[in-house]
């Protein structure tokens, strides 16, 4: 490892995988700039020994803000970025509302998209960085009743392999990390969304819900081969230390299978691999 690793940039680091890595990247002498929405986590975060300040993905404001302060505590310049801030919206696709999807896409995807945007110029002036995408393992395989959530993952895909593309030979170094199941509070995060936007009483889709309901309510794993953030936390660091950062990392056994099996299976043989695991859309 190199002996003084630089500074990096992290989004969503309330909790989950971004505290995880916050903390992480920290012991490893990694300045860490740790951001997160609300200014009580901010707080938390400062309290716990991280240099932390808020950043709203949603705000482009508070995105333009943060990024300034940063650049200012660090003398402007910034060795890394790991965009991971964000939330699942769980539905029906036939049941999400316009506004729905504009959400997710803005939390999940504007706002990251808007951040790196800005770290770019840096990273080029300085001749290096490292860009690092939190994805999914559902940004190349869909669930159904997660529309929402897989096409946002999906763009994420899309849009950051055509950065790689673009900044080759910069220095800038682009990798996607695409977890599987993961221990973290993404359960209990999509719940209120879920309320807010989906009249799940009264649609055809009822039975499922309820399904995902008690699926949502349940403490402890929801899936098997679940891991802990640690699981993402050593992918992020192999992505910001090696020399030879690799394009995609993926996370968990079901992450690995999944993408063996889309480029082994036919799509319909695929499709109904992915109902099973899904429960049917129950889980």
């Amino acid at each position: 490892m190199n002996q003084n690793p630089g500074s990096v940039l992290i989004t969503g680091c309330s909790t989950g995988i971004g505290h995880t890595v916050a903390h992480g990247l920290k012991t490893r002498g990694w300045r860490v700039l740790a951001t997160a929405r609300k200014p009580e986590d901010v707080e938390r975060l400062n309290g716990e020994g991280l240099e932390s300040l808020v950043l709203d993905l949603n705000d482009s404001a508070s995105i333009r803000a943060a990024c300034a302060e940063i650049l200012a505590r660090t003398g402007g310049r910034l060795d890394a970025l790991f965009n991971n801030g964000g939330y699942g919206q769980v539905g029906a696709v036939e049941d999400l509302t316009r506004d729905a999807l504009r959400e997710q896409f803005e939390t999940n995807l504007f706002g990251w998209i808007e951040l790196t945007n800005l770290v770019i110029p840096v990273m080029r002036k300085q001749g290096h960085g490292r860009i690092v995408m939190n994805s999914s393992v559902l940004g190349y395989a869909a669930f159904p009743y997660r529309g929402a959530y897989n096409a946002v993952k999906f763009a994420v895909e899309g849009i950051t392999d055509t950065l790689r593309l673009e900044l080759a030979g910069t220095g800038i170094e682009v990798s996607l990390v695409e977890p599987g199941p993961i221990v973290s509070r993404f359960r209990e995060n999509c719940l209120p969304p879920f309320m807010k936007h989906i009249d799940w009483q009264n649609s055809v889709h009822r039975e499922q819900y309820e399904g995902q309901l008690a699926r949502l309510n349940t403490p402890g794993p929801a899936a098997p081969f679940t891991l802990p953030p640690e699981a993402v936390l050593a992918k992020v660091i192999h992505a910001l230390e090696s020399r030879r950062p690799r394009a995609r990392y993926p996370v968990t056994v079901p992450s690995v299978l999944f993408a063996w099996l889309k480029r082994l299976l036919p799509v319909r043989a695929m499709d109904r691999v992915l109902i099973r695991a899904s429960g049917g859309g129950k889980r």
